[in-house]
């Protein structure tokens, strides 16, 4: 039987959850855990506070939060007070966070000092905007700090106070009113070739992608959900939507570190391991402390298997040979996932496809001359639902390029067999093109992960007098110093055509990163500067 239609509010779901399990833990970080109740009572405070410094329905407020519990209190609270969260990336600095705060209209930006890896956000803000501070942004009013004091700044103290002014009933009364295909939040895609877009996300694609996601899932309240990523990210918020949804703990922590996320695996009883990310994962099983930890409890594990490279797969089957593997596929402009694998599905499709479409979602594969593929070939990406977005935000021209005919299209190339399975094989703009032939930087970047040393590898088109550009890799290793650029570019050589071994390779420990991927034209032009290509820099 189909299922039924079933979604609300953003600010709506928490009230819902702590309606019905208001005892039971919500959130649960390595130092704290939160019950639905204690959640929802302090995000109809922050509310309050909100409403009390001028915030009204619609007003865009940004959050510059690390993963924590006050992210999640201030999320719903912006929600609940009927104005729109705008999370932005902790890491971001300088121009990129001054651009957010600037081009998202917001008339707040909510923050603090007190942060993971010593980074004060608070202070951050104040550089970014400069010696003018607000009177230099058009439309922001207000900058409140929940940890730490500053000159110019509503302290945590001050801002508390300020919901004794305001009835919780106003705050129940504004959550009412949100419609459905309202603007639910705005989030910012990491702008892997320019500025990010603000992807204009209605309650309904938030609520409803982690609604669908739990369906496929089976997930219940007996479930212990654990994620690494960032809140402030897609892959943060959707899986808390499908959490509280269900009543379930969410398990997670303000910075991934493999021996405690091990911990938090073994001793909140983890039954959903959504770790995403072969780097994530790769973490988790070199763990010393792996083998000693009884993981018996995971039932099921985002690994996306379809995309990592063979050795991955097998050493994964290994490690947790009793957690069901599933592959995913997603972005910020579809709200989270778009395709998933089912529980009946047999492994090798999970190991070789990202799943079917949510319910209520459509994909179709786009050739080259605009008429949907058929069966296997290769083309544009392009979803229809509930879940895309309504626009990006004071972007007309990119709106239109992205949405046409009521289907959004992605520039992801892939392709949908007859079973209805999804599979992503790279970017439209990730391609380079070698002398006349195209390349996809995917499948560069594949080759070069499966080498024993390598742990992450990005790959970018090098600007060449004869060729018009070559591939060049910026490469992670496992161990620093454990492979050369010659030990690499020999690795390549004799595995794919000549044209498609990396010309140039660079070696990093930190990669450039936008709200949820890494800035491939940040490489680029680091790559360009290095080699004295003056003139071929992006932008």
């Amino acid at each position: 039987m189909a299922g039924t239609i079933e979604a609300t509010t953003i600010g709506d779901l928490l009230i819902r959850a702590a309606g019905h399990w208001p005892d039971a833990d919500a959130l649960v970080l390595p130092a704290s855990r939160h019950t639905f109740g204690d959640l929802a009572q302090r995000s109809v405070e922050r509310a309050r506070a909100l409403i009390a410094l001028g915030v009204e329905p619609g007003d865009h407020v940004a959050m510059l939060l690390p993963t924590s519990v006050e992210f999640v209190e201030i999320l719903f609270g912006i929600a609940m007070a009927g104005a729109v969260p705008v999370p932005i990336n902790a890491r971001y600095r300088g121009g990129e966070l001054r651009y957010l705060v600037d081009n998202s209209d917001s008339v707040a930006v909510i923050t603090t000092t007190d942060v993971a890896e010593g980074v004060d956000l608070l202070e951050r803000l104040s550089e970014a905007l400069g010696g003018s501070g607000i009177a230099g942004m058009e439309t922001l009013r207000s900058i409140v700090s929940l940890r730490g004091d500053a000159p110019g700044v509503i302290g945590p103290r001050a801002f508390a106070g300020l919901a004794g002014g305001v009835p919780a009933a106003e705050v129940h009364d504004r959550r009412l009113r949100a419609r459905l295909r309202d603007t639910g939040i705005v989030l910012y895609t990491s702008g892997t070739t320019s500025n990010p877009k603000g992807c204009l996300l209605s309650h309904e694609a938030v609520v409803r992608n982690g609604i669908e996601l739990a369906r496929r899932y089976g997930m219940s309240g007996a479930d212990r959900f654990w994620s690494p990523l960032a809140m402030y990210h897609i892959g943060g918020i959707m899986p808390i939507a499908a959490s509280f949804w269900v009543g379930c703990r969410y398990v997670t922590m303000p910075r991934f570190d493999a021996g405690l996320a091990l911990g938090l695996l073994e001793d909140e009883g983890v039954t959903i391991n959504y770790a995403a990310f072969w780097p994530i994962i790769a973490d988790l099983i070199g763990h010393p402390d792996f083998a000693a930890r009884d993981l018996s409890a995971v039932r099921l594990m985002n690994s996306s298997l379809a995309m990592q490279p063979e050795p991955a797969r097998k050493i994964l089957a290994r490690a947790m040979p009793n957690a069901f593997q599933v592959s995913t596929y997603g972005l910020t402009e579809a709200a989270g996932t778009v395709s998933t694998s089912r529980l009946d599905d047999s492994y090798e499709a999970r190991i070789a496809r990202l799943g079917t479409p949510l319910e209520g979602l459509e994909v179709r594969i786009v050739g080259p001359d605009g008429r949907e593929a058929p069966p296997g070939a290769h083309g544009e990406i392009a979803i229809r639902g509930y879940g895309i977005i309504d626009g990006y935000y004071k972007d007309r021209e990119k709106t239109a390029e992205a949405l046409k005919g009521g289907w959004l299209h992605t520039g992801d190339i892939g392709s949908v067999d007859e079973a209805g399975h999804v599979m992503f094989h790279g970017r439209t703009k990730d391609m380079l093109k070698v002398g006349g032939e195209n390349v996809a930087a995917l499948e560069i970047e594949a080759l070069v992960g499966s080498h024993p040393d390598v742990k992450l590898c990005q790959v970018v088109g090098c600007p060449d007098e004869r060729l018009v550009e070559v591939p060049a890799a910026f490469v992670e290793l496992k161990v620093p110093g454990a492979a050369s650029e010659g030990d690499i570019i020999a690795f390549c050589t004799g595995k794919v055509a000549g044209f498609k071994v990396p010309r140039h390779v660079r070696f990093v420990s930190e990669w450039p990163m936008g709200a949820t991927k890494i800035q491939k034209f940040k490489l680029r032009d680091r790559l360009i500067e290095d080699l004295g290509l003056a003139g071929n820099r992006t932008g």
